[in-house]
């Protein structure tokens, strides 16, 4: 009895193919521009329920996006009714707002300030002297005159400056800061509370801290926390008389100026300006007004640009020479803010500061040194941050001009070198580029003592590193400062020169200098292993070497290269330099790659990557190690030396075994390669290729038992099984398809897929529905029987223990339904070249077909009997899905002239429809494609079967 219908694939595929229909020219084509045809519409009255359009073309439609291609668009119709004039005056207040505002390209205080208190820190005690008044003088009210108001807040700042003094000792730097920030928290309480003379008193008592050097190395990091006072106060003033600006027909524009500002707001802002002009000390008279300098734009267009060079003036009177270049600084700064435009001022503060700079060698200023048992060397750096800082201002957007009368000025002072360093910090590097040789010949006659050479040269290259030197000079300069560099002794000092200058070294010159500077840095870090305290600037240098080093040929020829990488002892240093190599190469590699000088050393740094893994190694940094291996592994080519090429995948199965992906990606290797083999070989299968292939099938074979994860070991076997049989290898591909159906027992119920565990059902049926399109072209084995493959897969199939609320099971039955049918096939639909499937094997041979016949009736057997367990009021549902699949399946695979087929197709219908779960649609469609395929040829007995299926109606 035959239950599967012959197939006539070639004509089935015809059916199927999509009919071809000519167009001509001129019809619709996707791609052809869309034609609108406008149409009017008529108003009508809103009372009206109709409305009543014409239009030019009946046939098209008004498309809604159309209006933007003739400028309709509601941008452009506001555009159109803006005034002219009014936009043209717009626009000459915003270039002119442009001018006083600095770019993004200017760095702001914000981000210098948390390195300066990290930088500038103290363990030595510290204290605040504070003036507390007697709080007797207190406002005037409502109904006092102004000049009254005026002169009672006069009496009580006098009264605060000579009142009682308290001071806090022995605090640390933690406890200062916090002391301070109180302050800050009590000047926005007070003002809050309307006490504005309170907080002025806060202010001005917080400014006279400024002039206190008492710990002298803490005072860059005390003058960034008066100063966030003093920018609090001078906010919360402006932001008081900008709201004043209001009367009762408008509110005062973003950008306005003096005649839009109301008497109210003018009589306040001078009232501030007259306090703080009462206060008696010059440092914070000084600092409180250039804390509100910008309250001068109420008062005056000129006001800030004539208040700029009286306060440069009033630092003149600060002696000690550090307090007055951060006076300096913070003028610079609220000047940038407020005018940045006013480039005299800037310029006028660094002039007077080099008038100035001579007192740092002073007696004055060297005994306080003495006192406080400071040396000079500690001393000049705490200058830094106030010079840079002017420095940033003055060369903003400045001409080149700027730059050589900066250096005229250093050198008529005896080429300072804290100046030096400043200006080559603040300046453009394309400007100090331009003059390296000019720097260097004025570094060389620096004087060492306070502020050595080698950090001007350090300062120098991290210019050359951003813009290039005039290509006749750039040998010299290396030479000029390496002479230099390589003197040094202290190896923090020597490691931090070397980091910068190995990047010129690098952009401008070939592997011979490279070489000579790696090997410099070993001779100066391996002695008394200094490198352990230097792997951040070594792990710089590595970057900047195969930065600009992409050809690894070439790299790996640097002689010192390897020898540098042996620096790095500390593992996870040493894998992050690794990690950086490999990342280069694979972005960088363009063609694959034989050369045994790069093959030695990756496959070195892939060692150490892989030797890293251990138990407590996260999964995401497996995933990115296995990703550079592989990524190195597929660059890897021999050419045509496919032996070669094998024992590489050999080698590296032993250095890789801990990573499971890299495993993986060698396995699919060597059965590309066997591919490959036979691709080229093109059927000369000579003894030897003959043997190659079996070392690349034996090696995947040994290789996959040694995977963890069980679908990747199935999926592999099967792979690889398919990879043997195209190979002629038709024992070892049984060998692997036995592994596979052996293994299928041992899949979990629950796998883990990215760190969740999930049901295993769905991944075994697709692997098995995969597998069965294999088994079809696998002939039998002469020794072991009809369908053997088949038969033991079904028999692991009926053991596995599946789910009690699974139907993967059947479906997998299905599936093999459809096997057996395509097997039964006097030809079948595909094939491997020069491998004879079962078709040609048995040619239709009845006991070849009485076999599959009775595998047939097994396996439907069991799906009827699965049907029967679903007759639950819970399971109806899931019996109809599966008894109308099992239907389609019998409908399009079996031959329904056996009676007994036909008659268990109508019963499966039946029970689909039986409980009322059926889909009527589905049904419908079914039973209409039924009839369908009725008219076509042989298929006349389908009418029958139509007319036996009923379709029930649900009442």
């Amino acid at each position: 009895m035959r239950h599967s219908r012959s197939r006539n694939y070639k004509a089935e595929f015809a059916s199927c193919r999509l009919e071809a229909v000519p167009l001509e020219f001129g019809d619709y084509h996707p791609l052809k521009p869309i034609t609108v045809t406008e149409s009017k519409t008529k108003k009508v009255s809103r009372k009206g329920s109709t409305s009543s359009t014409s239009s030019s073309s009946s046939s098209s439609v008004l498309d809604p996006l159309s209006s933007v291609l003739d400028g309709t668009d509601p941008l452009s119709m506001f555009a159109a009714t803006v005034d002219p004039a009014a936009t043209d005056s717009s626009r000459k207040r915003r270039d002119r707002d442009e001018n006083s505002i600095v770019g993004s390209d200017f760095e702001p205080w914000a981000n210098k300030r948390g390195e300066i208190l990290a930088r500038y820190t103290t363990t030595e005690k510290l204290s605040i002297n504070l003036f507390m008044g007697s709080e007797k003088g207190k406002a005037g009210t409502a109904t006092s005159a102004m000049s009254e108001k005026v002169r009672t807040r006069l009496e009580e700042l006098d009264d605060f400056e000579e009142g009682s003094q308290k001071e806090l000792l022995n605090l640390t730097q933690q406890d200062y800061v916090n002391r301070i920030e109180e302050l800050n928290q009590s000047l926005k309480d007070a003002w809050a509370s309307d006490q504005k003379v309170k907080a002025l008193k806060i202010v001005i008592q917080c400014s006279k801290l400024l002039s206190d050097t008492g710990v002298i190395q803490f005072y860059p990091s005390k003058f960034v926390l008066i100063t966030d006072i003093l920018d609090t106060f001078g906010k919360l003033v402006y932001e008081r008389i900008f709201s004043m600006c209001v009367d009762n027909r408008s509110v005062l524009p973003g950008h306005f100026s003096p005649e839009n500002v109301n008497d109210t707001a003018k009589e306040t802002c001078l009232n501030w300006f007259f306090k703080i002009a009462s206060i008696r000390e010059l440092i914070p008279r000084f600092y409180v007004e250039a804390s509100i300098l910008k309250c001068n734009k109420f008062l005056s267009k000129t006001g800030i640009s004539e208040c700029l060079p009286r306060l440069t003036c009033m630092i003149r009177g600060i002696g000690d020479p550090l307090v007055s270049v951060y006076a300096r600084a913070y003028l610079c700064r609220v000047g940038m803010e407020v005018a940045p435009h006013l480039k005299e001022s800037l310029n006028k503060n660094f002039f007077d500061f080099l008038l100035t700079f001579k007192q740092i060698h002073g007696d004055t200023v060297q005994n306080q040194l003495v006192v406080q048992g400071v040396e000079l060397l500690s001393y000049l750096p705490l200058y830094s941050p106030a010079m840079d800082w002017i420095f940033q201002c003055i060369s903003y957007h400045a001409p080149e001009t700027l730059l050589t009368e900066m250096m005229d000025r250093c050198k008529k002072l005896g080429n300072n070198a804290l100046l030096l360093n400043s200006v080559m910090s603040a300046f453009r590097a394309e400007f100090i580029a331009t003059r390296s040789m000019d720097f260097i010949g004025m570094i060389k006659e620096c004087d060492e003592s306070g502020f050595p050479k080698h950090l001007l040269f350090r300062s120098l290259g991290l210019n050359l590193a951003l813009a290039d030197p005039p290509e006749g000079d750039r040998l010299q300069i290396l030479n000029e400062a390496w002479k230099v560099i390589t003197k040094l002794k202290n190896p923090q000092d020597y490691i931090n020169c070397a980091e910068v200058w190995v990047e010129y070294t690098c952009k401008h010159f070939t592997k011979r200098e490279v070489n000579t500077v790696l090997a410099d840095v070993i001779k100066h870090m391996t002695p008394d292993r200094a490198f352990e305290d230097s792997y951040p600037q070594l792990h710089s240098i590595i970057k900047k070497v195969i930065a600009h080093f992409h050809d690894f040929s070439v790299l790996f020829s640097v002689e010192k290269f390897l020898p540098f990488l042996d620096m790095f002892q500390k593992e996870s240093v040493r894998v992050e330099v690794c990690k950086c190599i490999m990342e280069v190469f694979i972005k960088h590699q363009q063609e694959p790659t034989k050369d045994p000088v790069i093959l030695n050393a990756l496959l070195h740094v892939c060692k150490t990557m892989h030797d890293s893994v251990n138990a407590l190694t996260l999964e995401d940094e497996k995933r990115m190690l296995a990703y550079l291996i592989n990524g190195f592994i597929k660059m890897v080519s021999f050419g045509r030396d496919f032996e070669q090429q094998l024992s590489f995948y050999v080698e590296a199965r032993s250095m890789f075994c801990n990573l499971e992906p890299v495993l993986v990606q060698l396995i699919h290797s060597v059965n590309r390669l066997a591919m490959e083999t036979r691709k080229v070989m093109k059927g000369n299968h000579s003894r030897k290729t003959a043997a190659f292939v079996r070392a690349c099938v034996a090696y995947c074979f040994i290789t996959v038992p040694s995977l963890v994860g069980i679908f990747t070991r199935l999926n592999l076997y099967l792979h690889s099984g398919q990879v043997a049989l195209a190979n002629q290898c038709l024992s070892q591909a049984d060998a692997f398809f036995k592994a596979a159906i052996s293994l299928i027992p041992e899949v979990p119920k629950m796998i883990n897929i990215d760190g969740k565990m999930r049901p295993s059902e769905s991944f075994l049926l697709e692997f098995l529905c995969n597998f069965f399109s294999t088994l079809l072209i696998v002939p039998d084995h002469p020794e072991h029987g009809v369908l053997f493959l088949v038969r033991e897969l079904l028999n692991v199939i009926q053991d596995y223990t599946w789910e009690d609320s699974s139907d993967d099971k059947i479906r997998i039955y299905t599936c093999v339904l459809h096997l057996l049918s395509a097997m039964s096939q006097e030809t079948y639909l595909y094939h491997i070249d020069k491998v004879d499937s079962n078709d040609s094997l048995y040619g239709g041979d009845s006991k070849f077909l009485a076999e599959n016949n009775k595998l047939c009736e097994t396996v439907m057997a069991q799906i009827l009997e699965h049907l029967k367990t679903l007759a639950k009021d819970e399971a109806l549902k899931r019996q109809s899905s599966l008894g109308l699949s099992f239907f389609n399946s019998i409908l399009a695979h079996g031959d329904l002239r056996n009676n007994r087929l036909n008659q268990l197709s109508v019963n499966l219908w039946h029970l689909a429809q039986r409980h009322g779960c059926a889909d009527t649609r589905t049904m419908v469609k079914t039973l209409e494609y039924i009839k369908k395929r009725s008219k076509q040829p042989d298929m006349g007995h389908l009418t029958e079967l139509a007319l036996r299926l009923p379709l029930q109606t649900r009442t």
